[in-house]
């Protein structure tokens, strides 16, 4: 151990690297002055408590793990980062915090004493038993409403706190591009501005709360061949500069402090291993200055898939060269492997030294080097009485995480994302008393709400005995409950991915003897192989899981009128049933209220005002594009053959009560500087006795450019929420920035010249088309740019 001078003195005396008040450079040179090698790269990893491969509890996907050392080795030389200590096995969270309260007081007594960063999976809520579970991402895109889900992931955030944890691997900013992607539930959607502003809005939210956010996965890993898991992505560079990789320029803007790696390969070179990728563009073209982590397994896969490295210690030198800092979930290459490198000179020091600054300078951020910091997470300290919202809502303590606030929220996204698709003859809202036939596999199923980082669905298949931890009412409970008074008769006719004809016939009996048959269907997430939709459950074609499409033919022959309810996880092809439903409605995993909300909907005490995040294609899908296309991708006398025209588009969502489109205008004389600003106002007025809200949808449309550029692209999405007789006017200043392209130069340009605004309720909707010219000298820009427009209302 280095000799300290007393210049490395802080106040009072105490060590200069646990002084809170002096500058964190200074205070991480002194920790670093302080630490052997083998202390510095224990810094670059983390351990994965409890993940014993052997005994088959981890959780899917990490049976790669290797067995563990004995603790007291593991944690010999200090530890960089403690994995999953509440989302790897059903714990309870109280008495969990104290295990980690344990855990971190024996590193500290280790090695240089520095804490671990604990970090937990927090896609849709904390994976953790007990802990409220949120409406998948893609509802999170289907809401428009980026302040909805800032909210949820400050009560996402400051859960987490509560629990000692430090970082969250969320949000997943991968722009979807092929729906038999079976990771397509966990994306945001398919245009990169919305997955932009919902993405960043995450970020926001959880980022203020002090737990750092981990974005992911960086970059491509969305457009991989066929729509297969981990397989190669074959893109141009202007592809993912102006797709792919826009939302996590946003999300830096919004104060990420961590990225990580996507598993697969850009052109052949994997993302782990690719320095232009992680620190020529992360860090040299963003300014990114805080932690890259590898996905889990990542850098060992360079090894054992991706074959560009012979050896654990050549993955490690390739992984570090390349910009990773920390190696998740254990220390499989940044171990002894690292240590190997190093002696052999394939990996020089610097490099150590360049990733253990960063590490520790987050963890000078977090508090965790300040003299007075806590081992004891806060929930330790907190009151197991019954909070005074619970009482009120007449709720008893049950889990300590899943209160009243968080139930509520919850409930808020997941009304605000369904989607109505269909609504034939007003088959919605369902009249009140009506004969109900609730079948489908969904129906009565509780962790029908959920996506695949949902604790249940990610972890508890593995515990079938424990039950869910939170109180969950399925559609079928929320309709016999419902206040409506529905005489309600239920039968399963099929699971999701089987089922028989008698089951089948089961149900078309009891839709024949009802007023509406409401059909529940969709997908079970899980991962790889253990559901229709997850990670590692892609698919070859869009056709509903199962015999789900044969029970709905036999409810249709019955000649009653069926309403579908999709629990999904993508949109599938309906083209062949929709024409004969009279309604479809579209939950994408609406989460722990999402029972409810439904019914809320179904009887029409909640407006639908859910929009397509992802479109529904139309008949022999094998191949879906998203709206993205430019004009040779969309059906054309060259290819008569293939019909790209979607059956329900994206941004499409209907109401019960539309609001009216009373104008739409662009301000100034038609022109638009390319330095400035155009501005668009939407008049809406609801004539109706209820509220309604509606998202106005502004699509970029370039007429003439350097290169191929898709139809349309969104640029400005504000939702309008209206009372009762209320009218109001959105005022969008578009920059002239949220126009640029990457040119033929490879830079990203602001051209001169004509373009339009399509302006409508959905990218084929569209109410009002303004042409503008863009005016003055093209422009580069860059990282700097403008993402989002400025949005204001004026009221009457």
């Amino acid at each position: 151990m280095t000799t300290v001078a007393k210049s490395t003195e802080g106040a009072a005396g105490t060590k200069l690297w646990r002084d809170a008040s002096a500058p964190a450079d200074d205070r991480v040179r002194d920790l670093m002055s302080r630490m052997s090698l083998r202390e510095k790269v224990a810094q670059l990893s983390g351990i994965w408590v409890g993940a014993d491969p052997t005994d088959g509890q981890v959780a899917p996907q990490h049976e790669s793990a290797p067995k563990p050392a004995p603790w007291p080795d593991l944690i010999r030389h200090g530890v960089g980062q403690m994995t999953r200590l509440y989302g790897t096995a059903p714990v309870d969270p109280v008495a969990e915090a104290q295990v980690v309260a344990a855990t971190q007081r024996q590193i500290t007594a280790t090695g240089p004493g520095i804490p671990a960063i604990v970090h937990e999976e927090c896609l849709t809520g904390l994976a953790a038993w007990q802990a409220p579970i949120y409406p998948a991402p893609l509802s999170w895109g289907a809401s428009f409403d980026p302040d909805l889900v800032r909210r949820m992931a400050v009560q996402i955030g400051s859960t987490m706190r509560r629990l000692g944890i430090h970082q969250g691997l969320a949000p997943v900013l991968d722009v979807t591009r092929d729906l038999r992607w079976g990771r397509t539930e966990e994306t945001i959607a398919e245009d990169p501005y919305l997955v932009s502003t919902i993405g960043a809005a995450y970020v926001s939210g959880l980022e203020s709360t002090g737990v750092v956010a981990t974005v992911k996965h960086f970059a491509g890993y969305s457009t991989s061949r066929a729509g297969r898991n981990l397989a190669p992505v074959s893109i141009g560079p202007r592809e993912l500069a102006d797709v792919i990789l826009p939302p996590f320029e946003a999300a830096l803007r919004a104060g990420v402090r961590s990225v990580m790696n996507s598993y697969t390969d850009l052109d052949g070179v994997p993302s782990a291993a690719d320095a232009s990728l992680l620190t020529e563009r992360l860090r040299g073209t963003y300014g990114f200055t805080g932690t890259v982590v590898s996905d889990y397994f990542a850098i060992p896969f360079l090894e054992t898939w991706h074959k560009t490295a012979g050896s654990s210690s050549e993955a490690a030198a390739q992984a570090l060269a390349a910009g990773i800092d920390v190696e998740l979930p254990n220390a499989d290459c940044y171990g002894a492997p690292l240590l190997e490198a190093v002696e052999s000179g394939l990996v020089d020091l610097a490099l150590i030294d360049r990733a253990v600054e960063r590490v520790l300078t987050q963890k000078c951020q977090l508090g965790l080097l300040d003299a007075n910091w806590s081992p004891q997470p806060p929930i330790l300290g907190e009151s197991e009485a019954v909070t005074k919202a619970d009482a009120q809502a007449g709720r008893t303590a049950g889990s300590p995480l899943d209160d009243a606030s968080t139930r509520a929220l919850a409930a808020a996204l997941a009304r605000r994302s369904i989607v109505l698709l269909r609504n034939e003859a007003a088959a919605l809202p369902l009249a009140a008393g009506a004969r109900l036939a609730v079948v489908g596999p969904r129906a009565n199923v509780a962790d029908a709400m959920f996506g695949c980082y949902s604790f249940p669905r990610h972890v508890g298949l593995r515990h079938p005995d424990v039950p869910l931890g939170i109180e969950v009412e399925t559609v079928l409970d929320a309709l016999r409950q419902d206040s409506a008074g529905y005489a309600v008769t239920f039968a399963e006719g099929c699971t999701v991915t089987g089922g028989d004809a008698e089951t089948v016939a089961e149900a078309a009996a009891a839709a024949r003897e009802a007023d509406v048959c409401v059909a529940v269907l969709g997908d079970t997430a899980g991962l790889f192989g253990t559901g229709t939709s997850g990670e590692g459950c892609d698919v070859t074609d869009l056709r509903l899981p199962g015999r789900q499409g044969d029970l709905l033919d036999a409810l249709i022959a019955t000649g009653t009128p069926v309403v579908v309810v999709l629990l999904v996880g993508r949109p599938y092809e309906l083209s062949r049933y929709a024409d004969r439903l009279a309604g479809i409605v579209c939950a994408f995993f609406p989460g722990e209220e999402g029972g409810g909300a439904i019914a809320d909907v179904l009887a029409g005490r909640t407006e639908p005002a859910g929009r397509l995040p992802v479109g529904f294609p139309a008949e022999g899908a094998n191949q879906p594009s998203t709206y993205l296309a430019a004009a040779l991708g969309r059906q054309n006398v060259l290819s008569p053959m293939v019909d790209q025209t979607a059956l329900f588009p994206f941004g499409h969502g209907l109401s019960y009560n539309p609001a009216v489109w009373a104008r739409v205008e662009s301000t100034g004389s038609g022109t638009w500087p390319t330095d400035g600003t155009c501005r668009v106002a939407v008049t809406l007025r609801n004539t109706g006795t209820t509220a309604t809200s509606e998202v106005v949808q502004i699509y970029l449309h370039d007429l003439v450019a350097e290169v191929a550029r898709p139809v349309q692209l969104l640029v400005a999405a504000p939702r309008v929420d209206l009372a009762p007789g209320a009218t109001r006017t959105v005022l969008v200043d578009l920059h002239a920035d949220q126009t640029s392209y990457t040119g033929l130069a490879g830079r990203r340009i602001v051209d001169p010249g004509d373009v339009e605004l399509w302006v409508g309720a959905s990218s084929t909707d569209i109410r009002t088309t303004l042409p503008v010219r863009l005016t003055g000298p093209r422009r580069e820009v860059g990282f700097d740019r403008r993402f989002q427009p400025e949005v204001s209302f004026v009221e009457g």
